[in-house]
Parts: C-alpha cells; structure tokens; sequence
C-alpha cells in the first residue's frame, strides 16, 4: 500500500448468515492482530447500512471477514467492486462459484478432481426415500461451517425428515468415507496438509468448540497422498480462479490409496478463529497470524 499515513482497512463481520457468530470471532481476531502490524483498523458489522458505512470510513482496504451466504458468495463483493474498493479474498465469480456446491463440483470434474456423486433434488424428494444407495449426505447447496449436514446411515431404512430452515432444493450425495485432510494454497504456493482428528462427523460444534476436534500439523501420511492433497488444492485454486488464499478439504480412505482421496470442496474465504485451520498451517509455514493477515490486506485488489 501506499507510504505516509497507515493504510486504513475496514474488517467487514458478522452479517445476517447462519454462520454470524464465526464471522464475528473471525473479525474481531484479524482487527486485533491487523493493528499490531501498524495499520489503522475499523471494525463494521455488514447490515443494512453497509454502503453508507463503507462511504462513511472510506476505508483503503476492506478485509472481508464475512462468512456464509451474502458474505463468501459474490454478493458483498460485487458491492465493493461497484465502489471501487479494493478486497481481499477472491472476487465476484470465484467466490459465486466455490460456495455453490453443485456447480463447483461440476468445475471441479472438468479440471480432472476427484469429486463423489451428487444431485440437486427437491426438499420433499430427499424426505420421501434414498435419491442415492446409504451411505448418503443431505446437506444446503450454499452454506458453510457444515450447517444443515445430514449423514444417512449404511442399511438406514428411510432418509431423515429435514428441519423447516433447509432450503427448498438441497444436495445429496455419496458419502465419502476416511480422514478428513485439508490443504491452505496462499498466493500460488500450497501450504502443508493437516489431518483434523475428531470423535464423530466434523461438524459445526467440531470446527468451533474448544477442544471439539484436534489437528495435526503436518498430517501423518503417506507422501504421495500429502502431495496429491497439495497439488489438488492448488488445482481447484486455480479451477475457480481464487485469488491470494483458498482452502480446500478432502477426505482419504487410506483402503484405496490414491484412489481413495476425494476432493469434498474449496473454501475462499477460510476461517480465522482461535480454533481454525489456516492460521495453524501458516504458522507451520513460518508466518505469524498477523504476518498472514497482513499479507492479504497487501494483496487486496478489484477484479478489473
């Protein structure tokens, strides 16, 4: 950014998404580490008077901290293309794009990824019988955090009744067994590959409770598999057309090898809580939480 007065970034949290809370740890925690690498800091909850408070703070860099629908999807960053303020994360379509499941995945398959079976089927459908063989998952094309994850069991005899807040149309598909890896790609470069070890599904209550999931850095694979997890995100990075840092998941049933490593999905806009993944894999690449931070409120542009 440019010399003199400290660049002035505005964190952009919380919103009007199911996954608020997650937004509000992540931006409160970035804001914090953001002012002890010298830059001048103003926190916004994202309401209805963003554009106001964007124009209000005419900040020179808006750190978006948001996550979930409005936030990851496209929506607030086409707001911030329109006003001309440079972000960080990626821009409009690959954001769009990673956060709708259905067609990621359908990208992810062009690119020569790994991805499981899937339809897009209505509510009612899901609930009558198997759309798929069990093991299967019902979950929201379009949220985060694991929210609304549904597991239907192997030899279970009717699929769940799903609550009243899943959207009209989810997504079903085949359950990919094994351990659940993740790999953070930074700039152009993927970081290490982290094994998340927990007692049961990882669900939201595993990502974010203190103590619901362990990680470990770097995970305790085979090197082929620690390679192609890396080479995979870096992939789909570059598939959806990321910009400055993505995550991607995968689950890996080690019975099969190479065979058995599936690509689940792309996150363009990773989680920073006390508890998150990114921020340990940067550390492990030897950079501090506010070093990260930094560099992506350094890399922040406008898709031109």
């Amino acid at each position: 950014m440019s010399s003199g007065a400290p660049t002035h970034v505005v964190v952009l949290m919380g919103g009007q998404s199911s996954e608020r809370d997650v937004s509000l740890s992540t931006g409160r925690g970035c804001a914090h580490v953001l002012r002890g690498e010298g830059y001048r800091v103003t926190e916004v909850d994202a309401g209805p008077d963003l554009v106001a408070d964007l124009r209000r703070f005419d900040p020179d860099v808006v750190f978006n901290a948001l996550h979930g629908r409005w936030g990851e999807d496209g929506c607030v960053q086409g707001l911030l293309e329109w006003l001309r303020i440079p972000y960080t994360h990626s821009g409009v379509m690959a954001s769009s794009t990673a956060m709708d499941k259905a067609r990621s995945k359908a990208v992810f398959a062009v690119a020569g990824l790994p991805v499981v079976a899937s339809e897009i089927v209505p509510k009612d459908t899901a609930m009558a019988g198997h759309v798929l063989p069990p093991p299967y998952v019902i979950k929201p094309n379009n949220e985060g955090s694991s929210v609304g994850i549904y597991i239907v069991e192997a030899g279970a005899n009717r699929p769940p009744q799903l609550a009243e807040t899943m959207p009209d149309h989810v997504m079903v598909e085949t359950y990919a067994p094994g351990r659940e890896l993740t790999c953070t790609v930074l700039g152009d470069a993927p970081l290490t590959v982290t094994e998340i070890v927990t007692d049961g599904w990882y669900d939201y209550e595993a990502k974010y409770a203190e103590g619901g999931s362990s990680h470990v850095v770097p995970a305790q694979i085979p090197a082929p598999i620690f390679a192609a997890c890396q080479a995979y995100a870096l992939r789909a990075h570059h598939a959806l057309g990321c910009r400055s840092i993505s995550r991607t998941d995968f689950r890996w049933d080690e019975s099969r090898g190479l065979d058995g490593l599936i690509l689940l999905e792309t996150n363009t806009q990773p989680g920073m809580t006390p508890t998150s993944l990114t921020p340990e894999q940067a550390a492990h690449a030897g950079l501090t939480f506010g070093q990260l931070c930094a560099h992506l409120v350094e890399d922040a542009s406008c898709d031109r």
